[in-house]
């Protein structure tokens, strides 16, 4: 048997690509995109602020649970990998409430990235949402934005196992520039949720049910840049930072971890 080198194991999500867990992870794109993008097709007046949050949530929770057992179904993911999510999961509720999210500056997001890089797409959308459940929990963060923060932090961590497999520097650059992206995006997603209810009307930064799609994003552009800006260049940067520092010797114990779990490499 070959032995592989921590910093060299390939990335456990580019082994196989069972038939169950894609059209899963495609739903549950096709849900979360839906759910963020509503406003610029629907009247904010057709469905009342904070209505549609029980329903989003009754579907994010059994996403989340098919993710897991279609991993589990397809020897994707094992008992030892199941404890480490559930390991990740916990120290990332902890991390989210110390930084409180001050001026944008956020700890979680590196080990979501880290988590869905090393384990897989499938673990890091379970990761995500997970971790965003319970330091909720935590927290007493529990509202009407929650499964919008579960759906978007899932998707941090499933694009993170989707990145090209590249080693050494070059993957330290591609990892604090996708924590740079994803950080615009978490913000961009969760303000676009809440955007038809947080001003009032009339404004060049309101929603208008009477105008296009265009125009709409348009209008939301300038509210996000207006109101959201400062704290998504702070996240950005923190995200960058501290992959650039931590993912070295992170990505070794994670990838000697994956290799003892098993997760179809030798």
């Amino acid at each position: 048997m070959s032995v592989v080198t921590a910093e060299k194991l390939p990335n456990p999500s580019q082994n196989r690509s069972p038939a169950r867990l894609i059209i899963t992870m495609v739903a549950a794109v096709i849900v979360g995109l839906t759910a963020f993008l509503w406003p610029l097709f629907t009247s904010p007046d057709a469905i009342a602020s904070g209505a549609q949050a029980p329903l989003l949530f009754s579907l994010v929770i059994p996403l989340v649970l098919v993710v897991v057992l279609a991993e589990l179904s397809d020897g994707m993911l094992d008992v030892k990998a199941l404890a480490m999510l559930g390991v990740l999961a916990a120290v990332g509720s902890v991390l989210r409430p110390l930084s409180a999210g001050l001026a944008g500056f956020e700890l979680v997001f590196f080990l979501l990235i880290l988590g869905g890089r090393v384990f897989g797409a499938g673990f890091g959308f379970a990761l995500g949402s997970v971790t965003m459940l319970t330091s909720a929990l935590l927290t007493a963060g529990v509202g009407p934005w929650l499964p919008y923060q579960m759906i978007a932090g899932g998707f941090v961590g499933l694009f993170a196992g989707l990145l090209p497999q590249v080693h050494g520097r070059l993957e330290l650059a591609l990892l604090a520039g996708y924590g740079v992206v994803v950080a615009f995006l978490f913000g961009f997603m969760m303000d676009l949720a809440f955007w038809p209810f947080a001003i009032g009307g009339n404004t060049e930064l309101s929603f208008d049910a009477a105008a296009t799609p265009l125009e709409n994003l348009h209008h939301f552009i300038l509210f996000d840049i207006a109101t959201s800006m400062g704290w998504n260049v702070g996240r950005a940067l923190t995200n960058a930072g501290l992959l650039l520092l931590l993912s070295t010797p992170l990505l070794r114990l994670l990838r000697r971890t994956a290799r003892r779990a098993d997760f179809g490499t030798s």
